[in-house]
């Protein structure tokens, strides 16, 4: 759901606030995820809109501030380049390495908390040299030594696939879950230079 809002800051710490006094007294409900924040123009200028669940269809394009984790597609529902942000403030599409402003869905991250484990392949269906990783790999060539991951399962946690080294490039959401071959990710080729997990601080 996205409800357009006034564009002053102060409306926006009341309602965070009121946020925390509802989630004290409703317990660990994914209907707690605070709201984010979308902004029509750039360093948070112009009118103000509020989305607190996916969001398949956006008629817009905008700057943002999030909270929580969200992937953010280039095209209409969840299709097209992906741009994962944690929480935090993105004063301009360059702020999230995006190629840039049109962003037309987005949707939360699920399984970005507890535990982080990955195994990565260097074959289809999970054949072949096999590396498991618990930890952010900003050179992934200098552990697995393949520039290529065909296959890979996701027994923990939520992951990020750069396709360059040093988290450059085209980025790729996998949660939870086996990925047979790199199209199952999105991907148009096996190409991986890099790894992150999605977490909040």
């Amino acid at each position: 759901m996205i409800e357009k809002v006034k564009d002053t800051r102060e409306e926006e710490e009341d309602k965070e606030g009121e946020n925390e006094d509802e989630d004290e007294g409703q317990g660990d409900k994914e209907s707690q995820i605070k709201f984010n924040i979308r902004h029509e123009d750039k360093n948070f200028q112009g009118c103000c809109f509020e989305c607190s669940m996916d969001c398949p269809e956006l008629s817009s394009h905008f700057s943002c501030c999030y909270s929580w984790a969200w992937v953010l597609y280039e095209r209409p529902k969840l299709m097209g380049c992906q741009y994962i942000l944690t929480r935090g403030e993105y004063p301009d599409y360059q702020h999230w390495m995006g190629y840039n402003d049109s962003i037309r869905s987005c949707r939360r991250v699920r399984n970005h908390t507890g535990i982080l484990r990955i195994h990565l392949y260097e074959r289809p269906d999970f054949q072949g040299q096999i590396m498991e990783s618990s930890e952010d790999l900003p050179f992934l060539y200098d552990h697995f030594h393949h520039r290529e991951v065909q296959s890979c399962n996701v027994l923990d946690g939520a992951w990020v696939f750069c396709e360059h080294p040093n988290y450059r490039g085209h980025q790729y959401l996998l949660e939870r879950g086996e990925f047979r071959h790199f199209t199952d990710w999105s991907a148009m080729h096996p190409a991986v230079g890099s790894i992150r997990s999605v977490q909040e601080f």
